[in-house]
């Protein structure tokens, strides 16, 4: 029996690998000489690194970059040295994680350090960029990043105009001679799973300002800021489009990476089962095991299980998820190639006795355990 195993992470009680591993040993507990392969997984968000190179046995490498306030952080990405590839989490640099609550104002936050990484990556001699932008501080459309990697954005003086989506405001010129050349050589995928536009009612100021701290009386300015700037970049890449899906994506990041770096936005699970080489895996597989933390209707859209449960069904592999809790829309997930689901909760309790990661583990062991005696059985 060959069993592929790519189970979400449990946030705050099992990692991705945790959960696969548990599964492992109760599918072993049943077949010993089941030939299991457990690859972590990620959509693209937080904890993308720690399952690529967990995948693809890369490395991690930490630097100091310019943070989203401005101040210096330590950021980490990770390094496929095979494939010369880099796999980066733009919240690393620019998340909202790392900006107190008191001090939010996507006015001021930059998105620099993520350009910073970018650098570091390409004089490290990585090609390949593997790129997940969520969980952003930012509404600066990518300009910081650009500017560290060494675009000019000058007002009409001449000068730099400062970080952050308030320099935008006297944005007259954009300046891309002085770019990394090695950029021209390499490769951007983009996890990506907002469809928003850049500007309008539906832009990343309207939509995602407010969470990042951005003023309702500077909404309008912020859109109409990004708009003009958008209307420059058009005038150095006449094949940019503001209104292309993605574009709103991290407060602009996303308009950045395709009107300059000629990036592809890629749906996040899919892009890293891409990466993992997951297909494969799918392809030599009997039965493939996935899951999450909580199972529901949200799941088919765009989580983690639904994304491998898709590439298992064109292939015509049975599906098992598993998840700490399950709701009643749980059910729409077997329309989206999930055969069956089980919640791995095996006695009442409170919602932090579950989440204890010796009380998940053992849970997740004992219930695939079971599963795996009744497919024995038949």
């Amino acid at each position: 029996m060959n069993i592929f195993i790519a189970i979400d992470s449990f946030k705050g009680s099992l990692s991705s690998l945790q959960a696969g591993k548990a599964a492992a040993e109760g599918i072993l507990s049943v077949f010993p000489d089941a030939k299991i392969t457990v690859s972590p997984l990620a959509d693209g968000g937080e904890g993308t690194v720690d399952a690529v190179i967990g995948a693809m046995h890369g490395r991690k490498r930490t630097l100091t970059v310019t943070g989203p306030l401005g101040a210096p952080v330590k950021a980490t990405y990770g390094i496929l040295d095979k494939t010369k590839t880099a796999v980066i989490e733009m919240a690393a640099a620019a998340g909202i994680t790392l900006v107190p609550e008191e001090k939010r104002n996507a006015l001021y936050t930059t998105t620099f350090g993520v350009g910073e990484m970018i650098a570091d990556a390409v004089h490290k001699g990585c090609r390949d960029f593997l790129i997940g932008i969520g969980g952003s501080a930012t509404n600066d459309g990518g300009t910081g990043m650009l500017r560290s990697l060494g675009a000019k954005f000058l007002d009409q003086n001449g000068n730099d105009i400062p970080l952050g989506a308030i320099g935008l405001s006297t944005l007259a010129e954009i300046r891309t001679d002085g770019l990394l050349k090695e950029l021209s050589d390499c490769r951007f995928r983009v996890a990506c799973d907002v469809k928003n536009p850049l500007c309008g009612e539906n832009g990343c100021s309207a939509v995602f300002g407010p969470q990042k701290g951005l003023a309702a009386e500077y909404i309008s300015l912020a859109d109409a800021w990004l708009s003009a700037y958008a209307a420059l970049t058009k005038t150095l890449s006449p094949a940019s489009d503001a209104e292309k899906e993605g574009c709103g994506a991290a407060g602009g990041m996303g308009f950045a990476f395709l009107s300059y770096l000629s990036a592809e936005l890629r749906s996040g699970i899919e892009l890293v089962l891409d990466v993992t080489e997951a297909k494969k895996h799918i392809q030599e597989a009997d039965i493939v095991l996935t899951g999450e933390g909580r199972l529901d209707g949200q799941s088919c859209m765009g989580k983690a299980p639904v994304g491998v449960a898709k590439l298992a069904k064109k292939h015509g592999k049975t599906v098992i998820a598993l998840a700490g809790g399950v709701t009643e829309d749980a059910d729409q997930t077997h329309d989206h190639g999930i055969d069956a689901f089980f919640p791995i909760v095996r006695t009442p309790c409170t919602l932090a006795e579950a989440m204890q990661t010796e009380n998940a583990y053992r849970n997740m062991r004992s219930t695939v355990r079971e599963i795996f005696r009744l497919i024995k059985l038949c």
